[in-house]
């Protein structure tokens, strides 16, 4: 029998730790987890442990010299002149003990929702210590190690041969996934993000669509630095629904980084929580409309994870059971158990209160922008849907 939705989770996610001070801190996962638990929306049932991601399965993507080079910085037996060629050992992504072991739990907590939904057990799955988009082939990037969200699109490929549709709203650049499927007919891309001229990796301009058998299935929507709720909302939505009608997918995988949001510290938009309620729940239609309701759900960005990660996340696992979004008062018992560690004063509401930002005064300039930019990328369907009539 089929299940609405399954949550991939394991107290083994925070192992997934480059060094203290890093603003990649798996802790939001335990935060999201805690929270969901102490509003009562998840159960033990719906908890699914995940495994560990073999070497043949990391492989499907990424190169076994740079597998290799992971397991040997984690032993402590990689020079950082080796490591350099692997992108590991950098600020960005220092070397850590275990750190392939850690890595190789990710991917297998993603593969472990990929499996249950291929099987048929789960309609969504959801594993919110995936999403680790920027891992190329053969080196590290932007914290990633190996890339789950490519390992999961290569596996669902193989074992199935469905068309996958890749979504990615994290406030960088789905880089590492776009350039693996970049010629790939049966993978399509949709990465909305903030503009790269500001922000790291700097890549995903409108004109980045795929090459060879996979053009025309990369779509890029940069946004504008200070993009607000309506003007991201707008763009994610017409292109969801544009390229999904397009597309026609089997299968939906998202990458749910929540580092959009005017707080994070690592961007520049000026979103609220208001897009966090709104994202999945399109995805989840656009899920049962094209894909008869098979969607896995990773995550992703997001830097502020006392205040905003666990509300953005814990939405996103709400919308998966076929429930309404969270409204009102944040339990109590969360506040209370984690205040004295959190940095900063937590929410106390699921929304956020108004006038959390001074008013942009390019509002309007900028939502104009960010409509440029949507319609360049969709052009290509447009003009094919115009050649066909």
């Amino acid at each position: 029998m089929s299940h609405h939705a399954g949550f991939v989770y394991s107290d083994n996610f925070v192992n997934y730790k480059f060094r203290e001070n890093h603003p990649f801190n798996q802790k939001r996962v335990e935060l999201t987890y805690d929270l969901l638990i102490k509003s009562q929306a998840l159960s033990e049932e719906d908890i699914i442990e995940p495994r560990i991601a073999t070497d043949e399965e990391i492989m499907l993507v990424h190169d076994y010299n740079y597998v290799e080079a992971v397991k040997k910085a984690g032993k402590g037996l990689l020079k950082p002149e080796e490591g350099i060629e692997f992108g590991i050992g950098t600020e960005d992504t220092p070397m850590f003990d275990h750190m392939h072991e850690a890595a190789s739990q990710l991917v297998g907590g993603t593969l472990t929702a990929v499996d249950h939904v291929l099987q048929g057990n789960y309609k969504h799955m959801v594993n919110l210590g995936g999403g680790l988009h920027h891992g190329f082939k053969r080196k590290a990037s932007g914290f990633c190690i190996y890339n789950d969200a490519a390992i999961a699109i290569k596996y669902i490929r193989e074992k199935f041969n469905y068309k996958v549709l890749y979504v990615d709203t994290d406030a960088h650049h789905g880089d590492g996934v776009q350039w693996i499927f970049y010629d790939d007919p049966n993978v399509c891309t949709l990465s909305i993000h903030e503009t790269g001229r500001y922000l790291f990796p700097g890549t995903g301009s409108v004109n980045e669509r795929g090459q060879n058998e996979g053009y025309g299935t990369s779509f890029n929507i940069p946004v504008d630095a200070f993009t607000e709720n309506e003007s991201f909302l707008e763009v994610y939505e017409e292109a969801m629904y544009t390229i999904a009608n397009h597309f026609k997918p089997d299968i939906i995988v998202t990458q749910n980084g929540a580092d959009a949001h005017v707080y994070d510290p690592l961007s520049h938009l000026c979103c609220t929580m208001e897009i966090y309620e709104k994202i999945p729940a399109i995805a989840h239609e656009i899920a049962h409309s094209f894909c008869e309701g098979r969607w896995i759900a990773l995550g992703g960005g997001g830097y502020d994870i006392w205040r905003v990660v666990p509300r953005a996340w814990a939405q996103i696992w709400k919308i998966a059971k076929g429930e309404n979004m969270f409204t009102g008062q944040l339990p109590d018992s969360w506040i209370n158990d984690w205040k004295d560690e959190s940095p900063v004063s937590l929410p106390l509401f699921w929304h956020d209160e108004d006038k959390l930002y001074q008013e942009i005064p390019r509002k309007e300039e900028i939502t104009e922008k960010n409509r440029i930019q949507l319609n360049k990328s969709l052009q290509i369907i447009r003009d094919e849907q115009k050649f066909s009539m």
